[in-house]
């Protein structure tokens, strides 16, 4: 009988296949959200991101699933119940080792020749290995030979949403499974012709982007993508497909705000997901390279009710690479926090975060600046975290900020050397 946890191991990876998102392991907390929202829409049930988590090991938790978590997994996968998905793996496992018991042990004798014969067969056989070592040479020398392929892309227009055309040349391909990566996220690629030309794609968010050519499983081409903002960019983020906002909507005489009675004008509900608000600015200064920079800002979360008790915030530097994501919450949230430094992410569940959970009914001053080899975070002149430098040269290309609910912030300022290259409100 296979135990509970090999079946939820193996429910698990059926999620993570049809998801195409890549390993579980890998997911941020953004990707439990939006699981959260696919088993809602597929199942009718809402496991919360701190439960679907723990599922994935994320959180250490010594307790089996409910059996609604389970049935609602098992559902998502096709399967009426969670029983009948793990009789159905019991089956496929009794199938495999009946089969190997069924199946009689084959036993080789030696053939016996004469002394004449074995020499002979000895010739004929280094005879034969020659001839297919010359033709395994030749093959490898053929196959080492880097098939050529092209491939560039060109952004519309400097706007967003925006359509990139994608130009490429794949004819040399020994496979028919070419596909486009519209970036880092293997859930942005999307199947092409082999001997196509062109690939148009929509990108709804801006930013650095890394765009690939695979072939079979293998990116043969990659090359940086910069899409840029006209000025500062304000959406709601609803899903498919983000609500973009008038600049007068949430751009105030000194700060950026967007009132809770716009959110309900454009007809997005509060609950029971709270929607996210965003403020992009990207491209529209001098790249600042990471180990020279000052940033700070001034923010507000306004939203504290129902679901949107955390006040959850982020504020992102965006780069030529991984970001630097500063994240804020209710004191008593912090467990939830996701911070990324330049090179990998940091989970309040296995960290001490606790100093990015704050007081939001005043306004917080936030700050992040490199020192020699190291980052650091400060809240209201206080500092709460500290990271190595990323190894890669990045460079500071953007900002955005994200509220769930809605929230206002002022006073960003962006340094390098001693001087302010970048100021709003």
């Amino acid at each position: 009988m296979i135990l509970i946890t090999e079946e939820l191991h193996q429910c698990k990876q059926l999620i993570e296949h049809k998801l195409g998102w890549g390993p579980g392991a890998a997911w941020t907390s953004r990707d439990f959200e939006q699981l959260q929202e696919r088993l809602l829409a597929e199942t009718g049930v809402s496991l919360s991101p701190s439960t679907l988590r723990r599922l994935w090991g994320r959180v250490d938790y010594q307790h089996l699933p409910s059996a609604t978590t389970l049935n609602t997994l098992a559902q998502f996968v096709g399967y009426p119940d969670w029983r009948f998905f793990a009789r159905s793996l019991v089956t496929e496992a009794e199938f495999v080792e009946a089969t190997k018991s069924a199946t009689p042990p084959v036993h080789y004798q030696r053939l016996a020749l004469p002394v004449a014969h074995r020499v002979l067969v000895r010739w004929l056989l280094a005879g034969i290995g020659l001839l297919l070592g010359g033709l395994m040479a030749m093959g490898y020398h053929q196959r080492s030979a880097v098939p050529a392929y092209r491939f560039s892309s060109q952004p519309v227009t400097r706007s967003i949403p925006n359509s990139v055309v994608f130009t490429y040349d794949a004819a040399a391909a020994h496979t028919d499974s070419v596909f486009i990566q519209q970036s880092w996220d293997p859930r942005r690629r999307v199947a092409v012709a082999k001997l196509g030309r062109t690939y148009s794609a929509m990108y709804y968010e801006p930013g650095f982007y890394q765009a690939q050519l695979v072939v079979g499983q293998q990116t043969v081409k990659k090359h940086p993508l910069l899409l840029s903002t006209q000025g500062w960019l304000g959406a709601i983020m609803t899903i498919p497909v983000p609500t973009y906002l008038q600049p007068t909507e949430y751009q105030q005489s000194n700060l950026l705000y967007l009132p809770l009675a716009t959110v309900l004008q454009h007809r997005v509900p509060l609950e029971p997901l709270v929607p996210w608000v965003k403020y992009f600015n990207v491209g529209n200064f001098r790249p600042v390279p990471l180990t020279d920079f000052a940033f700070s800002c001034d923010l507000k979360n306004e939203y504290h009710t129902g679901a949107g008790a955390c006040q959850l915030t982020t504020v992102t530097l965006l780069t030529t690479g991984t970001p630097i994501v500063i994240p804020l919450a209710a004191k008593g949230c912090v467990a939830e926090l996701e911070l990324v430094d330049g090179t990998h992410s940091v989970l309040g569940k296995t960290t001490n975060l606790v100093g990015f959970g704050v007081n939001f009914a005043d306004w917080v001053h936030v700050t992040c600046a490199s020192a020699g080899p190291k980052l650091h975070f400060s809240i209201n002149g206080h500092l709460v975290y500290t990271s190595p430098l990323p190894r890669q040269p990045l460079k500071i290309i953007g900002v955005a900020f994200s509220f769930q609910g809605t929230g206002a912030v002022k006073a960003t300022t962006l340094q390098t050397a001693n001087k302010v290259v970048f100021h709003s409100l």
